[in-house]
């Protein structure tokens, strides 16, 4: 057996407390990397597309990269994944901080979760492998509260994984929280809901001494020093104020979703609401994910609301943006409070903001019932009512019970004008950079395998030469506004990013120029195999297309790839990218060919059978 794998996975029944351990193929690890790669190739295998995400038979699919655990910069994921709730297609939620290398620890490279426990239960593993134990304690109470129980009963090495009542709502927004407080989140897709339908409150692992064997570690450690300074060097301003740092510079650049995605600019609001403002006031230490010399983590102290003066996970940019400036609240303090509350309460800040600001378009146009609210009074900017409803949205009270479900399906209940305030793609609410005002953003978003997610290419890096395309071979400049060439570098982007999930890899990597050569020598020396760059890129095309074809079978094509009619016919009016919008049915003609897929957007018979698929 080679290195950077067990060669098994455990399939743990929760209905009848049956488990099984299954072998896992060598080529397999080869061809799909592990993580959500590996993954998606069981889920296809066993035509898992035919359940329904929230059945009991439905299966929850938790596995750790092959480079994950490792001392290599940001080894620190874990996907879990199966068919999203929110959104009826392929789900991977990826998440690092301490439990995903923990996990790793475990004897095992995946678990295959099922069944629903007849009463609330956690999954431990400790010395005598993994157990089922009961959670009714447990059930109702936050996720810090959960998480302190359980490392108190199990020891200090214990890393937890825990949904929130958000997830044991079945709220279909709702996240899975690891490592309590030093939060980190499992956020898209709804995979939160997943867990509470199998009442399921958190797989706890008490981290040992046990790996997978790795090949060449004096190799290895070579290789970590080649790229150890440039990536300090060139994600310093990670270091330094964390993702909220560049709050002000998106801003700048006509990339900050402003009141709903209807505004241009927001200057002074974005300096008040910055990563460097919130660290004058409210930072308390930085903190790391395992293996990661970049420590973008901040803890901060929360300054008001019902956890006033405890100290918790600082807010990201994501966050920021949506419960700052696109419900256009210049106010931080609510921030830190309500990225707190929705930690709490296991609530993907992504998908939570983007509720909350549409229920605020909802509210200025009269469109939610007086009755359903209460005495909530939704204006753009007020804090106290973004934290009631968070609260509403988690415990499905009120309109909450509609928010819940994301903006596709609450616009279902809200009638069809709301249906414009939706900012959405195939069901996931827009992560929070504009495709209006970097092109490329529009082919990422729209053909995403889970949805409207920035993850899956980044290429606002390249085209704001934060990455340079020359590192992928391709061009250095682009027109940020313009679609010449933009379909090939979402295409190589996006072959690029998906093994990052595979593989156990945070992204950030790439701020600090790590490319697909760094990244192959890294798998050759923990694995032993004789494996470059192209191999690795190749199988870059294989996930992403494999999670394409899944889609096709449960009913995705052309028609699905597009973006909200805000973001296509729009402009933004004002800022830098004013007047600026996607051509979209251009870029995407470019994008299918270059895929080899047919102009249905279906993946052609000869592309499948070139990536073994």
């Amino acid at each position: 057996m080679s290195g950077g794998f067990y060669g098994k996975m455990l399939e743990i029944d929760l209905s009848s407390g049956k488990q099984k351990e299954t072998a896992i193929p060598e080529q397999d690890y080869r061809r799909y990397m592990g993580g959500s790669g590996l993954a998606a190739k069981i889920f296809d295998q066993r035509g898992y597309s035919a359940i329904e995400p929230l059945a009991e038979e439905a299966p929850l699919l938790v596995f750790s990269g092959i480079l994950t655990g490792y001392n290599i910069p940001t080894a620190c994921k874990a996907a879990f994944c199966g068919k999203s709730p929110a959104t009826g297609i392929w789900a991977e939620a990826i998440v690092g901080g301490y439990w995903p290398a923990a996990f790793k620890t475990g004897g095992y490279d995946g678990l295959i979760i099922t069944g629903k426990a007849d009463k609330p239960v956690y999954l431990y593993c400790g010395e005598r492998g993994f157990e089922i134990k009961d959670a009714s304690s447990l059930w109702g109470e936050d996720v810090y509260t959960a998480v302190d129980r359980l490392v108190e009963t199990h020891g200090e090495k214990t890393r937890v994984a825990a949904i929130g009542p958000a997830g044991e709502k079945e709220a279909l927004i709702a996240a899975i929280m690891i490592d309590g407080r030093d939060a980190r989140a499992a956020g898209r897709c709804g995979m939160g809901a997943v867990m509470g339908s199998k009442n399921l409150k958190a797989i706890a692992v008490t981290k040992s001494d046990t790996m997978p064997p790795l090949h060449d570690k004096a190799g290895l450690a070579e290789a970590r020093k080649k790229v150890l300074p440039t990536i300090r060097e060139m994600a310093k301003g990670l270091t330094d104020y964390g993702t909220a740092g560049g709050v002000p510079v998106v801003e700048k650049l006509g990339d900050l979703p402003i009141r709903n995605w209807t505004k241009g600019s927001w200057a002074e609001g974005a300096a008040r609401v910055s990563g460097q403002a919130m660290a004058d006031q409210f930072f308390v230490k930085h903190y790391a994910c395992y293996a990661c010399p970049i420590r973008c983590g901040k803890e901060m102290k929360v300054p008001l609301g019902p956890h006033e003066g405890t100290v918790s996970h600082g807010p990201e940019y994501e966050t920021i943006a949506g419960f700052g400036a696109n419900c256009l609240n210049d106010d931080p303090a609510y921030i830190v409070a309500a990225n707190d509350l929705c930690n709490r309460l296991g609530i993907d800040t992504i998908s939570g903001s983007a509720v909350v600001a549409f229920a605020m378009e909802l509210y200025e146009h009269g469109l939610i019932p007086a009755d359903e609210l209460g005495d909530l009074k939704l204006e753009w900017g007020n804090g106290e009512a973004i934290m009631e409803l968070v609260r509403m949205i988690a415990y499905r009270e009120g309109v909450g019970e509609y928010l819940s479900r994301g903006v596709k399906k609450a616009a279902d209940h809200f009638g069809p004008l709301a249906k414009e305030f939706a900012v959405e793609s195939k069901g996931l609410e827009f992560a929070f950079h504009d495709p209006r005002a970097f092109t490329s953003m529009a082919i990422v978003y729209a053909t995403g395998a889970r949805g409207a997610c920035h993850l899956e290419g980044l290429t606002y890096f390249s085209e704001n030469r934060a990455f340079p395309g020359s590192k992928m071979g391709l061009q250095d400049d682009y027109d940020p506004h313009g679609s010449e060439d933009k379909a090939q570098l979402a295409k190589t982007m996006q072959d690029y990013m998906v093994l990052f999930n595979a593989l156990g890899l945070c992204k950030f990597l790439i701020r600090g120029h790590v490319v697909p050569a760094n990244i192959a020598e890294w798998v050759a020396r923990v694995t032993g195999w004789d494996f470059d760059e192209k191999e690795m890129l190749l199988n870059g095309e294989r996930l992403f297309n494999l999670k394409r074809k899944i889609n096709v079978v449960l009913g995705i094509s052309r028609k699905d790839d597009t973006l909200p009619p805000r973001l296509l016919a729009h402009d933004r009016a004002e800022g830098a990218a004013a007047g600026s919008l996607p051509h979209l049915g251009k870029m995407l003609y470019e994008y299918y060919q270059l895929r080899g897929w047919s102009h249905e957007g279906i993946p052609l018979r000869e592309t499948l059978e070139r990536l073994e698929l």
